[in-house]
C-alpha cells in the first residue's frame, strides 16, 4: 500500500463569518500529482498555506509523513518545498548564484545547483540577471529554489499562471520529470482545468470552500463523457427536431451550439434529419466533454435543456 504523504481531515478555516474552507478532507499518497481545481477564491491557496503551516485552522486534523501535532508537523515540513508565496529571488544575481544563495540559506550543499539548472532549462542563462528573465524563467527559477533542499513533497500554487502556451507545456514537462526522475509527490492548483487533465494523476474540485468532487485519472473518461457537438444557426428549430427524434439528453450551450449526450452512434441520421428539415448545419460530430464543462456542471455553471 502506498505511503500516505498528506492526510487532511475536516479542515475548516474561517475569516470572520466567511468559511474559506468547509470540512475539506484530502489524502495524498506518494507518487501522486494531485491537481486541485477551483475558481479564484475557492480556497485552493488557503488549503496550501495551511499545509505549510503559514496559517492556522478553526478545526480539523492534519497528518504529514505520518506526523501529527505541532512538533511533528514542523519536522515533517522539512521534507517539503513550496511555491505558494514565491521564494525571494535576487534580481541582480544570475540563476546559478540565486540557487547558491538558497543552498546557503537552507544549510545544504551546492552540489545540486547544476542539476537543477539543467532540470529547469536554465543552464543557458549564464551571466544573465534574474531581473531580465521572462516570467516563465522566473517561475522555473522559483521552483528550482524550492528544490535545493531535495523535498519529497512539493506544493505549487498556479505554476502555469501567466505563461504562454509553450511555457505551459514546458512547465508541465518539468513537473512530470520531478515525479519520474526524483520521486517527488506534487500538489498543484490551477484554474486551467484542461491543462491539469494532461498532467495530474488525481483531482479534487474545490467550490466555495468545499471539496465537491474527487477522482483519479482513470475515472476522467467517465467524468468527461463523449457527446455529439452540433453547431447550427437555427438552434430553436434544431431542438424541435431533436425532440421529434426522441432525444432528451442534450444541452443548449449558446446561440449556435447544442451538446447531445445520447445516440452517439446516430450522428449521420441526426444530421440527415436536420438537413431534411432545411436546418443549416455548420458542424456536427462526436467529441469529448472538456474538464471545464464537467466543472461547470458541478458548480451550476452549465445550462441544460
Amino acid at each position: 500500500m502506498a505511503e500516505t504523504i498528506l492526510k487532511a481531515t475536516n479542515i475548516t478555516k474561517l475569516y470572520g463569518k466567511h468559511k474559506a474552507l468547509d470540512k475539506v478532507s484530502i489524502e495524498i499518497k506518494r507518487g501522486m500529482i494531485y491537481g486541485m481545481i477551483g475558481e479564484n477564491g475557492a480556497g485552493k491557496s488557503t488549503f496550501m498555506r495551511i499545509i505549510m503551516g503559514l496559517i492556522t485552522i478553526k478545526e480539523g486534523d492534519m497528518e504529514l509523513f505520518g506526523e501529527t501535532g505541532m512538533k511533528g508537523l514542523q519536522l515533517a515540513r522539512r521534507k517539503m518545498g513550496q511555491s505558494i508565496e514565491t521564494p525571494a529571488l535576487y534580481p541582480e544575481l544570475t540563476a546559478r548564484d540565486n540557487l547558491k544563495v538558497q543552498a546557503a540559506n537552507g544549510g545544504v550543499s551546492e552540489r545540486e545547483v547544476e542539476d537543477l539548472l539543467r532540470l529547469m532549462n536554465l543552464s543557458h542563462t549564464g551571466k544573465k540577471k534574474a531581473k531580465n528573465f521572462s516570467l516563465g524563467m522566473r517561475q522555473r527559477l522559483a521552483i528550482a529554489s524550492t528544490l535545493i533542499t531535495n523535498p519529497e513533497f512539493l506544493i505549487l500554487d498556479e505554476p502555469t499562471n501567466g505563461l504562454d502556451p509553450s511555457g505551459i507545456v514546458e512547465m508541465r514537462e518539468i513537473i512530470q520529470r520531478l515525479v519520474t526522475e526524483r520521486g517527488i509527490t506534487v500538489l498543484l492548483s490551477s484554474h486551467l482545468l484542461d491543462e491539469l487533465s494532461q498532467i495530474a494523476t488525481h483531482y479534487g474540485i474545490l467550490h466555495e470552500g468545499k471539496l465537491i468532487s474527487e477522482f483519479a485519472r482513470e475515472e476522467l473518461a467517465t467524468k468527461t463523457r463523449q457527446y455529439i457537438e452540433l453547431e447550427t444557426t437555427e438552434v430553436q428549430k434544431a431542438v424541435v427536431i431533436l425532440d421529434e427524434l426522441g432525444i432528451k439528453d442534450y444541452a443548449v450551450i449558446n446561440g449556435t451550439e447544442i451538446s447531445i449526450y445520447e445516440q452517439l452512434e446516430a450522428v449521420a441520421s441526426i444530421n440527415r434529419s436536420l438537413v431534411l428539415a432545411d436546418i443549416n448545419v455548420l458542424r456536427i460530430g462526436v467529441t469529448r466533454q472538456k474538464l471545464e464543462d464537467y466543472f461547470l456542471q458541478l458548480t451550476g455553471g452549465a445550462t441544460h435543456a
